[in-house]
């Protein structure tokens, strides 16, 4: 039986094959019904959050874009795996010297809360290997990062996805292929801290402060976005505008399979609110509480 998506008292949406459709040149057009969604839950007073893999902006950044072109997105339901990346470093590798693999906005942000990052020349000082979207990447800094994994260094990562929904086709993870360059040399598998990872499940619920088994993850990939809230226990809904579009499930087991699919974000009013309307009148409900 599909979810009852009105007992959903949080909610978590991807964005690019979900919200919206970005071109090569990172335009983006909202997908229809977007803006009606996330205005109703806003609205109704039901908390949300967005949650891109994509790392080359600061979530502020990517909040103001999605306000731009309409969607009622405010600086702090916004998500990237750097969040999930510091969360992560400041339980697991306290105090620890990170080589990154980054774009500037990201790494002045990764910096900026305060974790020590390793200078060109010093790599194989460091304690742990971060990899997030790159715009480009050269040999010896392959090189480094797979002799500091190879001496033990972590090697995490923001995403091993290969690539996200594009409104021209598929959009390639550069960080991805980054990752993959750097595993194969060091023969080391990645630790995923972005979607789908237990690190991402503790960083949505701390910034929503709602049990992973009580929200409802909204997303167009199906082992990405469908495998985050499966990782957390939460409902699932897979959209068919994006990256899995109409692929069959059939190669996914069928406990990891999305409990719901639609067309589209305009098909979830239903699910959402069923007979009623969407109330101004609605609070946030609150629970502080880990993931379970």
């Amino acid at each position: 039986m599909p979810p009852d998506l009105r007992a959903a008292e949080g909610f978590v949406f991807d964005v690019d094959g979900t919200l919206v459709q970005r071109g090569r040149d990172h335009t983006m057009q909202v997908i229809p019904g977007a803006v009606e969604v996330l205005s109703a839950l806003r609205d109704a007073g039901r908390p949300f959050v967005v949650f891109t893999n994509g790392t080359h902006v600061q979530p502020a950044e990517l909040a103001a874009e999605l306000r731009a072109v309409g969607l009622p997105v405010d600086d702090d339901a916004a998500l990237t795996p750097v969040d999930s990346f510091l969360d992560y470093a400041a339980r697991r590798h306290v105090g620890a010297r990170v080589l990154l693999l980054a774009t500037e906005p990201a790494r002045e942000r990764i910096a900026a809360a305060g974790v020590s990052l390793v200078a060109a020349g010093e790599e194989e000082t460091a304690d742990v290997v971060f990899v997030a979207h790159v715009h480009d990447v050269t040999l010896p800094q392959l090189e480094a990062a797979a002799r500091a994994v190879v001496a033990g260094a972590p090697l995490l990562t923001a995403s091993y996805v290969s690539a996200y929904s594009g409104a021209d086709g598929p959009i390639f993870s550069r960080g991805a292929m980054t990752t993959a360059a750097i595993a194969k040399a060091s023969a080391r598998r990645p630790t995923v801290v972005g979607k789908p990872s237990r690190a991402a499940v503790r960083t949505v619920v701390d910034r929503l402060g709602i049990r992973s088994d009580r929200l409802a993850v909204v997303g167009d990939d199906a082992r990405m976005d469908i495998g985050l809230g499966h990782t957390g226990g939460s409902r699932t809904v897979l959209v068919r505008t994006g990256i899995s579009g109409g692929s069959g499930l059939s190669g996914i087991p069928a406990a990891r399979r999305p409990h719901l699919v639609v067309d589209s974000i305009a098909d979830l009013t239903g699910a959402l609110y069923g007979a009623r309307k969407p109330s101004s009148a609605g609070r946030k409900r609150r629970s502080r509480s880990i993931v379970t």
